[in-house]
């Protein structure tokens, strides 16, 4: 057994470019004795890691999984306890949707010291590379970000009440349900809504769609746009084509 104290720190790898992660986490990969790693890092992250560390893939893909999550949380115990420093890396924040809380209550019950270095979550930055800022003076006041499917893999009920307000509404892990989005935001008589879908955001095959409500399942179709996506809807959405039309006028001169 390892001399050094068992512990656990949740580091959060950003949206996908590897240029978006903090340095904090890089000092905690850095000093890792073993890393858990899912599947929407960008693994170049992970040569900032001892070439001692022990890496292991855990990640975790709609219908395909390496490791249960219970599998998970023995493992960061088990190795803790025979090596040291455990670093949970995974994509954005793990905070926002990513099960991080759930590992760190799990952990302390054996004991280990956790930490938690966030990450910049993707329900931010993916629209902001875009040029979509969530909210904007005279256009969105706030924004809801609101998971697409829920532990019983259902659409979340506070869709329909976001759908209600004039907020700026993004949908991580939605695309599955993107019909039922539709329907709820067409009954409220926004099928001339803006929504756009980012496909690996921030990433070098990043695949986009804009539209409106009304024309936006006929556009992911035809641009074949599938998770791991993020969906915006709202006026904010408009930016983009102001912002992409400033760009490329610059681009003339």
């Amino acid at each position: 057994m390892s001399s050094t104290t068992p512990k656990l720190t949740v580091v959060g790898a950003g949206p996908g470019d590897e240029d978006l992660i903090t340095l904090k986490a890089i000092k905690a990969i850095e000093s890792a004795n073993v890393i858990l790693y899912d599947a929407l890092i960008n693994e170049s992250l992970l040569k900032y890691a001892s070439k001692d560390a022990e890496l292991i893939f855990v990640g975790k893909r709609r219908g395909c999984y390496a490791f249960q999550q219970e599998q998970i949380n023995e493992l960061i115990v088990s190795k803790a306890n025979e090596k040291g420093h455990v670093v949970r890396l995974k994509g954005g924040d793990p905070f926002i949707f990513g099960r991080g809380a759930e590992e760190i209550d799990y952990v302390r019950q054996f004991g280990l010291e956790t930490f938690m270095v966030p990450g910049i979550s993707s329900s931010v930055a993916v629209p902001a590379y875009q040029g979509i800022p969530l909210t904007k003076r005279g256009a969105s006041e706030s924004f809801w970000v609101i998971t697409g499917t829920t532990k019983q893999h259902k659409l979340s009920e506070d869709v329909a009440l976001a759908a209600k307000s004039t907020a700026t509404v993004v949908i991580l892990m939605g695309m599955g349900k993107l019909g039922e989005i539709v329907k709820i935001f067409s009954k409220e008589g926004k099928g001339d809504t803006a929504i756009g879908i980012i496909q690996n955001g921030t990433r070098d095959n990043e695949n986009v769609g804009i539209g409106t409500i009304d024309t936006i399942e006929n556009i992911v179709e035809e641009k074949q746009l599938a998770n791991p996506a993020i969906i915006i809807i709202g006026d904010v959405v408009k930016e983009r084509a102001v912002l992409s039309s400033i760009y490329n006028e610059v681009n003339k001169k």
